[in-house]
């Protein structure tokens, strides 16, 4: 694997950067300084997806000819962390990462015309529906069901930890379209409509106070049948090939690498009755046990990318740095939490609505602290549980 980095891969990130520093808004940047998930406020996330999009830099990983850049692997990775290092509010991923390559590689012609431009643009915004109550990690066990009448589907069930289903206009969909047989064998994909009549959506409240998560209920909704994508009972495979986007090609070392960074000033700036917090052995122990993982974490990450380069399938470390990622993510905002101290525990979520000018109590750096340790509880759950993920090693490397 060479880590050097060639000399027009250098001035390609010079060029990243002076487009950042010439199309960042301040509203833009405040959004991005005050996320506290991996979901940005929706309004400036949208704009900064149009002004990337404008760019041509909305989806480096599309196919060029579906309005990808053409970007090599390591373009790609460099742009990543640029954005990253500008703390720009992460893209909605579920229209340009999920259903988007979804669509490129199962979806039909017209549907691909249809749709792929509007999910560039942010004219479209995407929610997913997969998950219902009691069937999370057990997704082939989804009851909510869709029966054929004439050219449409009737659908009938609920969905549940629907991200932004309450700003989303687009959702796709794992339906059951037949009863017998294998659980997997008789699921179906679908496009639909938000605002279709029968749809209710119930926004949930998380520990930080945001409505992220929603409850989405379909009482009678009809979907025409032009709307499946893949064969009709053949939608597991469809959301098998969805799922390799959604767990695999995230870079968690660049964002983990800044946040310990950032955490290193703020220890600076702390005191303590033996002196400053930086200068404390314990403290120094936890961060530099964090450093060597995510250290390690990138260099797997490193092998992705170059096994992707030599046109080679990573297989299963993409299930192992969603584990590390995660993971390390969790470890990380509990690191920055004990570093902050009493000021991590100031309350004021208003204090993060973009734009909304309300005064700040305490130090900035502490302001989202304790939204993102909590909000973050979950990244080893979504995206696909990492007891699942263990389990994906376990077969496809130790063959258990």
């Amino acid at each position: 694997m060479d880590l050097q980095v060639p000399e027009q891969e250098a001035s390609f990130r010079d060029e990243v950067r002076t487009f950042l520093e010439e199309n960042l808004t301040d509203e833009i940047r405040e959004a991005g300084k005050m996320v506290t998930s991996v979901f940005s406020p929706v309004k400036e996330a949208m704009d900064w997806q149009r002004i990337l999009n404008d760019k041509g830099w909305a989806a480096p990983h599309w196919p060029k000819e579906f309005g990808g850049t053409g970007w090599s692997v390591t373009q790609r990775a460099i742009f990543a962390e640029e954005l990253v290092r500008a703390e720009t509010p992460p893209l909605i991923p579920m229209g340009l990462h999920m259903c988007g390559p979804c669509l490129i590689g199962c979806g039909t012609e017209e549907q691909q015309k249809e749709y792929l431009p509007k999910i560039l643009n942010g004219d479209d915004l995407w929610c997913q529906g997969y998950s219902e109550p009691g069937s999370g990690s057990d997704l082939a066990s989804l009851k909510t069901f869709a029966e054929k009448d004439g050219d449409d589907y009737i659908i009938n069930g609920t969905k549940i930890w629907t991200t932004y289903a309450h700003h989303a206009n687009k959702m796709f969909a794992l339906v059951r379209t037949r009863k017998d047989g294998k659980p997997q064998q008789g699921i179906t994909f679908l496009l639909l409509d938000m605002d279709l009549p029968g749809i209710s959506i119930e926004p949930i409240v998380g520990l930080d106070e945001v409505p992220e998560q929603c409850q989405v209920f379909f009482d009678n909704v009809r979907v025409p049948q032009k709307n499946r994508v893949g064969e009709e009972n053949d939608g597991w495979t469809v959301a098998k090939y969805l799922l390799t986007f959604e767990r695999g090609g995230q870079e968690y070392a660049p964002s983990l690498h800044v946040q310990l960074e950032k955490i290193k000033v703020m220890a600076s700036r702390q005191q303590t009755v033996f002196g400053s917090l930086q200068d404390d052995p314990v403290w120094q122990y936890k961060l530099a046990q964090l450093e060597a993982d995510v250290l390690a974490l990138e260099f797997t990450e490193m092998r992705i990318k170059s096994a992707l380069s030599a046109g080679k399938d990573p297989g299963a470390l993409s299930s192992m740095t969603k584990i590390l990622g995660t993971e390390l993510l969790q470890a990380i905002t509990e690191l920055r939490i004990e570093t902050l101290g009493a000021q991590a525990t100031i309350w004021q979520p208003q204090a993060l609505v973009p734009g909304d000018e309300q005064p700040i109590i305490g130090p900035e750096c502490a302001l989202t602290a304790m939204p993102y340790y909590l909000n973050s509880r979950a990244c080893s759950i979504y995206g696909g549980s990492n007891e699942v993920q263990r389990g994906i090693i376990a077969k496809a490397v130790l063959g258990l």
